[in-house]
């Protein structure tokens, strides 16, 4: 009986021990020297309708940076939207903050991921009842049949400075904080990254043409139609590196991390900040017939790469129609 009683302890004990390595690495995921700058790639076609775009990043892993190809996914819930994650300056540290699917965009650093994804909110689509409509001025739709279709190129703007920034903070990075509806979407109900996202970045994480020591920031696969699909078939090249990959970036690994990395999403799908996941969303009657994002707007074609696909005016900003 008592030994019986040791060993359930024993059983609890290993298996609280092994959940902060198996499920929440990606917390503890901090970096001393910055990724490198988004890399340059095009979207495509979107294959079916309600996949969503997720924006490729880079992610960590022992062996340095890696590059996650964007790719084109299933909302896990009509109403839900896509608030991709970012790295941070905190403490000394770059430090990955995970993404999440909620009924509003949050923050995500101010980065410019393009397709979109401008730096602030999200203007490549919108929920209308229990369907996506996209903007076909900023989001590729022209490889499936696809129906919920509308055209805003009010939100284009032609930058003579692109800033392919990957991080918030820190030498370099961007400057944005947290608008007052970003905090408020930081505080509503998130779901985690799918499975399919999960096991995208796994892939990524195994491909060596992806690391940024091997490829100086210009990946062989930039994008997928598909998660983890790196297919002839699916896979886009890169167009080119976002811009100078430092030395030590490229050549960063384990010891550049103070603590066993692992991929943020592949190994830490479940972190969403602020919220626990919830395994579906019911949108509110209201959002019925308006757009979840924070903005209403969208942009981007099949011959367009990031950034310049999806870039949304700011205050300080005028809107012009892309030439």
């Amino acid at each position: 009986m008592h030994s019986a009683r040791l060993v359930r302890l024993l059983v609890l004990t290993l298996l609280i021990v092994a959940i902060p390595a198996a499920s929440f690495a990606g917390v503890f995921v901090s970096i001393t020297v910055a990724p490198p700058p988004l890399s340059v790639y095009v979207q495509p076609p979107c294959p079916e309708p309600g996949h969503m775009w997720a924006p490729g990043y880079w992610a960590w892993s022992d062996a340095g940076y890696y590059w996650v190809p964007g790719t084109w996914v299933p909302a896990p819930a009509a109403g839900l939207l896509w608030t991709p994650g970012y790295w941070g300056w905190s403490g000394g540290y770059y430090r990955w903050n995970a993404g999440y699917w909620g009924p509003h965009i949050g923050f995500y650093g101010g980065v410019n991921y393009g397709f979109g994804y401008a730096g602030v909110g999200f203007v490549g689509g919108e929920w209308r009842g229990g369907a996506f409509f996209y903007n076909s001025a900023v989001l590729n739709v022209g490889g499936a049949h696809i129906t919920n279709v509308y055209v805003n190129k009010t939100v284009i703007v032609n930058r003579t400075t692109v800033n392919n920034v990957s991080y918030n903070g820190g030498t370099g990075g961007t400057r944005s904080v947290p608008t007052a509806m970003e905090r408020q979407a930081a505080q509503e109900h998130h779901v985690q990254a799918t499975s399919e996202q999960a096991r995208h970045e796994t892939a990524a994480a195994r491909n060596p043409q992806l690391l940024a020591k091997n490829n100086g920031g210009k990946p062989a696969i930039g994008s997928t139609a598909r998660p983890a699909d790196f297919s002839a078939k699916s896979a886009v090249p890169a167009k080119a590196a976002g811009g100078k990959v430092e030395p030590a970036t490229l050549h960063a690994s384990a010891n550049a991390s103070p603590s066993k990395a692992l991929p943020p999403a592949a190994k830490n799908a479940a972190t969403v900040p602020h919220s626990p996941a919830k395994s579906a969303y019911t949108p509110a009657s209201h959002n019925d017939s308006k757009p979840a994002g924070t903005n209403a707007n969208a942009h981007s074609s099949a011959s367009q790469s990031h950034p310049q696909a999806a870039s949304a005016h700011r205050p300080n900003e005028k809107p012009n129609e892309k030439k």
